[in-house]
């Protein structure tokens, strides 16, 4: 089993060859259509493969080529390029896997900003498309169509891998995750108490 190892975010200093001006919406358009062709790709071609006369076997190495592409390219291209992160594994001498979660922090992101409209575009196609395969998942098993089964479990692994990576690198470690749940809870609470004071007194008033 892989030991997965957490690494607080970094300043990283990739990118440096790309120098998008600040009144440009988006920086990275070539970047932002990959993100979305190849996951949409596979999605047209499964949902309208049926119209068309190319059989089982095409269709589903069609969408696997889209799959694999898209894991790839969202993976090391348009996350470091939209958003500014970055995951990724290496192999200890041990022989253990650390896996590595970054995320362009401080003066490397002052000369790099995220653009909005590009992150929207990020997080969009990274959100959406996992529900969608989630959603053909319970269809392909209600819908008595298990030749279909394998497409779909491969399209919820790359596009839910690369979900959970970006993630991970965008609130860090788990520790980080269980302070903000804490944190949230603890303000819930403190304004419920708050509140609860405000009407007693106001009932005491009058």
């Amino acid at each position: 089993m892989a030991n997965m190892n957490d690494i607080n975010d970094t300043t990283l200093e990739f990118g440096e060859e790309d120098k998008p001006q600040k009144k440009k919406r988006i920086a990275h358009p070539v970047a932002c259509f990959f993100h979305l062709f190849f996951r949409v790709s596979a999605i047209i071609i499964y949902l309208f493969c049926g119209l068309t006369n190319s059989g089982f076997v095409a269709s589903f190495i069609s969408i696997l080529l889209m799959l694999c592409a898209d894991f790839w390219t969202v993976k090391n291209i348009s996350g470091r390029l939209l958003v500014g992160l970055r995951w990724w594994n290496k192999i200890e001498e041990d022989g253990k896997s650390q896996w590595i979660y970054e995320s362009r922090r401080g003066a490397a992101l002052k000369k790099h900003p995220v653009l909005a409209a590009e992150s929207r575009i990020f997080w969009f196609g990274l959100i959406l498309c996992p529900i969608f395969w989630f959603f053909m998942l319970f269809s392909t098993v209600f819908g008595m169509k298990p030749q279909w089964l394998a497409v779909v479990i491969i399209a919820l692994g790359l596009n839910g891998a690369n979900l959970f990576g970006y993630i991970r690198c965008k609130v860090g470690s788990r520790k980080q995750l269980g302070s903000m749940a804490t944190t949230y809870i603890g303000k819930q609470i403190f304004q419920q108490a708050t509140q609860s004071s405000e009407d007693t007194n106001q009932s005491s008033t009058n």
